[in-house]
């Protein structure tokens, strides 16, 4: 065998633990007795010390020096490979354990003071996951920036600089928009109870109409709707309200979208580099276009309106144009998972400034709670009525993943700028939508993006994808001809 076929032997077998590992954070989410967290993140510990001793692994290196790469392929495993190498071996395996060791007590911490609106419970063990973190941040960057070593791990080759001039050429638009919004007559929303057993059939097939294979992935409950796997084993959660039905259905078909993306990439890179979608980033456009730009259409809420009726009968709404005006109500709100394509953008820039501020040493933990409450009152105009509306809402920290905020906003520039491109590529695609058809444009995306898997850099992707440079403006101008259309500006 050639140095590389021995390298990619070996990096195989890293990604099989690889999946082991995220079955045992699926497991922790949906399934896992709550007494057995403590053994939990033993169990996580472990994993990330046998992962990180493969991943630096001495024989890399030398694999790496002679492997010869003869195609595109090849070359793009060696560079995925590389970059894990030399990144993994900065990060001491004593840290590495650490860090999945607290990051998964953490996130029961998290849980439970979500639960019972204390935040005092929470903050100690923030601030050892944001110390961790800091400590990494420093192993990787030498020297660097802090925050952009950590935002590589979830958006190869961006950089804080660059993501915040994006976000800073947003908001104006943003924010002109939702006053103009939020000046005229709210649409009729959602009144009753829709009960749990309809919401989840109807879920499961909003999830088969996306494109999502049952026969290689579950649908289960979670306090956080999340994606997880690759390949042939790949799984998704959603959550219920009954005062909410359409909590449920979005928040299945963003995970679909995400799951789609991972079933949809080339067979041939299974258990590859390759095998995974390529960052958080191109991950994000796939989860929003699905939820947003498809499913919350006119066309396609057409179709859905006539599915609500079938699930729960009379719910109030008197016609197709009224729901989709329900869909698309905006409306003040503190939870940024359930907030609409405009003021969605606007949690995240909060989100992206505050860790931002947290990685860097320029803001305290001890002072988080307040510079939330404060920041959310500028932008949003009331106050945080409690933790769980506020500090506590997100995931995110208690499991060490900074730096991953931002690549939400960046999945809705890169969204606006593939739907731009899919509806001048799928002429048909509103009247196929109108029949709950989205074949026409998950084919498209799979085409154009999913199947590439990790073949490209996350930009690239994007860019052969729409036959340009990426851009805030198609998002932009997206948001206001849709808006302007429901609330007649």
């Amino acid at each position: 065998m050639s140095a590389y076929d021995d390298l990619m032997a070996f990096q195989r077998e890293t990604e099989a633990l690889g999946q082991v590992a995220g079955r045992l954070g699926w497991d922790q989410e949906t399934m896992m007795p709550e007494g057995a967290a403590p053994q939990r993140a033993e169990e996580h510990a472990a994993m990330a010390n046998v992962l990180h001793a493969r991943r630096i692994d001495p024989r890399i290196g030398d694999w790496l020096d002679t492997a010869k790469a003869s195609t595109d392929v090849a070359k793009a495993n060696l560079r995925h490979i590389r970059r894990s190498y030399e990144r993994t071996a900065k990060v001491p395996a004593e840290l590495a354990a650490e860090i999945a060791k607290t990051t998964s007590l953490a996130h029961r911490i998290w849980a439970k003071a979500r639960g019972d609106e204390d935040v005092a419970a929470y903050l100690p063990i923030l601030s050892k996951v944001v110390a961790l973190r800091q400590e990494e941040a420093d192993a990787l960057a030498q020297g660097g920036d802090r925050y952009d070593a950590l935002l590589d791990d979830y958006e190869p080759g961006a950089t804080g600089t660059e993501i915040a001039a994006m976000f800073s050429a947003l908001r104006p638009r943003l924010v002109a928009l939702r006053a103009a919004v939020l000046d005229k007559p709210k649409p009729q929303g959602l009144s009753g109870t829709f009960d749990e057993a309809p919401q989840l059939a109807l879920s499961t097939k909003l999830a088969l109409a996306f494109g999502y294979d049952l026969d290689k992935g579950r649908i289960d409950k979670a306090v956080h709707p999340f994606s997880s796997g690759s390949g042939i084993d790949v799984r998704i959660t959603t959550r219920t309200n009954p005062a909410d039905p359409f909590n449920c259905f979005y928040s299945t078909i963003h995970e679909v979208g995400h799951a789609a993306y991972e079933q949809n990439i080339d067979e041939a890179y299974l258990l590859t580099p390759l095998g995974n979608g390529v960052s958080m980033g191109v991950h994000e456009s796939q989860s929003r276009i699905y939820e947003n730009q498809i499913g919350r259409s006119r066309a396609f809420t057409g179709w859905l309106y006539g599915q609500m009726r079938d699930a729960f009968g009379d719910f109030g709404i008197a016609n197709e144009d009224a729901f989709y005006a329900c869909v698309n109500s905006v409306n003040d709100g503190f939870i940024r998972t359930e907030a609409d394509e405009m003021q969605y953008n606007l949690h995240v820039l909060m989100r992206f400034d505050l860790e931002r501020a947290l990685v860097s040493g320029d803001l305290a933990v001890g002072d988080l709670e307040a510079a939330w409450n404060d920041r959310f009152q500028a932008d949003f105009g009331y106050a945080v009525d409690k933790p769980s509306n506020g500090i506590l809402q997100d995931v995110h920290w208690s499991e060490g993943l900074m730096g991953y905020f931002p690549t939400y906003t960046l999945g809705n520039v890169y969204a606006g700028c593939l739907n731009e491109a899919m509806t001048a590529a799928v002429p048909d695609l509103q009247s196929d939508l109108a029949r709950g058809d989205t074949s026409a444009a998950t084919s498209w995306l799979r085409e154009n993006v999913q199947t590439h898997g990790g073949l490209y850099e996350p930009k690239e992707v994007i860019t052969r994808a729409i036959g340009k440079a990426p851009s805030e403006a198609p998002l932009l101008d997206y948001l206001e001809a849709k808006f302007s259309d429901i609330y007649k500006l």
